[in-house]
Order: C-alpha cells, then sequence, then structure tokens
C-alpha cells in the first residue's frame, strides 16, 4: 500500500509537468508555423516539381496568388500540435531519463534525448504531415481538407495515412536529436566564451546554429520523405524509405538528396529561432526553467 502511494504522488508530481511542457511545445510550434508556412510551401513545391526558387514563387503567385502560399496551412496546425508538442515537450523528461541533463553530459546523449521525442512525436503527427503535404503540393486551385482525407481513405484506407512513416521517423530522430543537441550544447559554448547571458539573444545565437546543422543533416530524409508521401493515392511509386533513396540517387545523383537544400535552410533558420524562443517563452511563464 505505501509504495502504491509513493508511486501515485510521483505520478500526480509529473503529470503536470509533462503536460505543461507539451502544452508549452505544441503552443510555439502553432504560433511558430503561422508565419513560416510560406517558406514550407515554396520548399515542397521546389522538392518535387524542381526548378528554381524564383520560378517556384513567381509560377505560384502568377497562377494561383498569394493565398496559395497557404495551402495546407489547417494540417500544418494540426502537425504541430501534435507532433511538435511532443517532439519538443518530451525532450527535457528524455534528457533526464537518458542522464544527459548535466552540465557535463555529452552531446550524444542529447541527440539521443531529442531523436527519441522526434521518433515518438512524428508517429503521432504522420497523418497530417501527409495531408498537409499533398495540400501544399497541388496546383491550380487545390484540394481541401475534407477531399483529400476522402481520397487518401478511398484509396489506401487507413494505412494511407501512414505512408511514409519510416522515412518520417529517420528525419524526426536526426531532425529532432539534431536540432536539440545543437541548441543545448551551443547554449552552453556561448554562454561560457562570450558574455551572453540567458534570454533572447543567447536563444537566437543557439538557434541559429542548431538550424544550419539541422538543414545539413536532414535534407536527404526530407526529400525522401516528401517523395514518398506526394505519391498519388491510387499509384506507388517506391516500395519504402530505401527503394525511394536509392531511386533518387540513381536518377539524379547524391546531389538529388539536397535539393531543396536552401529553401530548407530558409525555413529551419527562421523555425527553430521562433520555436525555440516561444517554447523558452512559455516555458519561463508556466514557471518552469529554461532547456
Amino acid at each position: 500500500r505505501d509504495s502504491r502511494e509513493v508511486l501515485k504522488r510521483g505520478i500526480e508530481k509529473m503529470a503536470p509537468s509533462l503536460l505543461a511542457q507539451v502544452s508549452a511545445a505544441g503552443s510555439a510550434a502553432v504560433a511558430t508555423v503561422t508565419f513560416i508556412h510560406p517558406i514550407d510551401v515554396v520548399k515542397t513545391r521546389l522538392q518535387v516539381q524542381g526548378g528554381s526558387i524564383g520560378g517556384v514563387i513567381s509560377g505560384t503567385m502568377s497562377a494561383e496568388g498569394v493565398t496559395a502560399f497557404y495551402k495546407g496551412i489547417g494540417p500544418a496546425w494540426l502537425r504541430e500540435a501534435s507532433y511538435t508538442s511532443f517532439r519538443l515537450g518530451l525532450y527535457k523528461p528524455l534528457k533526464k531519463a537518458f542522464g544527459a541533463d548535466k552540465p557535463d553530459s555529452p552531446f550524444v546523449m542529447k541527440f539521443l534525448a531529442g531523436g527519441a521525442s522526434g521518433g515518438l512525436g512524428s508517429i503521432v503527427g504522420n497523418p497530417f504531415d501527409i495531408l498537409k503535404t499533398k495540400m501544399m503540393a497541388a496546383e491550380g486551385a487545390g484540394i481541401g481538407f475534407v477531399p483529400t482525407v476522402s481520397a487518401i481513405w478511398a484509396n489506401a484506407g487507413p494505412l494511407g495515412f501512414f505512408r511514409g512513416l519510416d522515412a518520417n521517423i529517420a528525419r524526426a530522430v536526426v531532425n529532432n536529436g539534431t536540432k536539440m543537441a545543437c541548441y543545448d550544447t551551443s547554449k552552453d559554448l556561448i554562454k561560457t566564451y562570450t558574455p551572453l547571458k540567458e534570454g533572447v539573444a543567447l536563444q537566437t545565437a543557439a538557434s541559429v546554429v542548431a538550424g544550419f546543422f539541422m538543414t545539413c543533416t536532414v535534407a536527404p530524409f526530407d526529400r525522401v520523405r516528401t517523395s514518398l508521401m506526394n505519391q498519388p493515392p491510387d499509384k506507388k511509386e517506391f516500395n519504402g524509405f530505401v527503394d525511394c533513396f536509392v531511386k533518387i540517387v540513381s536518377r539524379e545523383g547524391p546531389q538529388g538528396l539536397w535539393r531543396g537544400f536552401i529553401p530548407i535552410w530558409a525555413r529551419f533558420a527562421p523555425t527553430t529561432t521562433l520555436q525555440l524562443i516561444f517554447f523558452e517563452r512559455f516555458r519561463q511563464l508556466l514557471g518552469m526553467d529554461a532547456l
């Protein structure tokens, strides 16, 4: 009975903290994607259609108007409210569980904590990722949320919402592992070797560093994931992550995996900066310490 009481008190003490961290992460993510979504649309179209950044932007503007840059914003909000809530909100608890919450904790342990939270979040957010990718890539009048859901369900059933899950998990592990480990480590190094203290300037500097390294490591996974998710509902061009990876390299060479590098970086840099600054502020408002 005593052990049950101790366990109950421990869960009661932990639950509000975990809920607060996930809520802060979700709020930060939704606020950020509202500003960043147009860059994501350009990045997705560049990966799907090819061409140049200027060509994609001007072609979209002339053919569809400025509202085209907010295609898929609904699923994007839902995706961030689910996926990013977990990948950011679970980082601190998992960092503690991995023993990576000490000042001298090795980079690899922080990467594992970030990768684990990212992988878990990607499973929850995959259906919304599918919807967002298809709606952003659709040209002309585009397709709405309900017709997109109906088309996927009619052609592939519930499993259609988890197409590309292997690529999404791999991307999320590398993405969040790099992001959180680089952000965490950069903050410590900047505080040690510069006059900057905890605050927006320090968080911005660390976020920019994290954004660059994220782009370098994540771009190939992002290209494969986008190609898998954007397959027509009634046609399967790729048989999973490895098949898609091999076909891209055989058709375009290794550099094809980094198609869209500039728009990915243009998205990651402000996304990482805004997301982490918002997250740190919301954590502070909820009485939690800095990451």
